[in-house]
């Protein structure tokens, strides 16, 4: 069974740092892509960040391009998703999700089939 499990959500003043992360089981890791998804209330929910698994290609929305880096753990099968200068409008659920995204098109939300039950990031002002 695939499952995905997000963690570190929270409340932080604007300027503060998080770190999400995604705990995935029950594939293999590797063959596929795990994507950051962010949905804040009354918004569509938007793409923020992609790792492809085996080659470490990396994608950001230009919303969060030098202040979030995503990163993954292969022996732990768990992708990172490290937020710093945070600010008030990168207030949503979190979710991460496993997919087959082609290259850049990384957040065509259609090609990810697994999500996780997501984690609130709340940015104070």
């Amino acid at each position: 069974e695939v499952q995905l499990v997000e963690s570190g959500g929270g409340l932080v003043q604007t300027g503060g740092s998080l770190r999400l992360s995604c705990a995935a089981s029950g594939f293999t890791w590797g063959d596929y892509a795990i994507g950051w998804f962010r949905q804040a209330p009354g918004k569509e929910r938007e793409g923020v960040s992609c790792i492809y698994t085996r080659i470490g290609s990396t994608y950001y929305a230009d919303s969060v391009k030098g202040r979030f880096t995503i990163s993954s753990d292969n022996a732990k099968n768990t992708v990172y998703l490290h937020m710093n200068s945070l600010k008030p409008e990168d207030t949503a659920v979190y979710y991460c999700a496993r997919g087959t995204p082609y290259g850049s098109m990384w957040y065509w939300q259609d090609l990810y089939n697994y999500w996780g039950q997501g984690t609130q990031v709340t940015v104070s002002s």
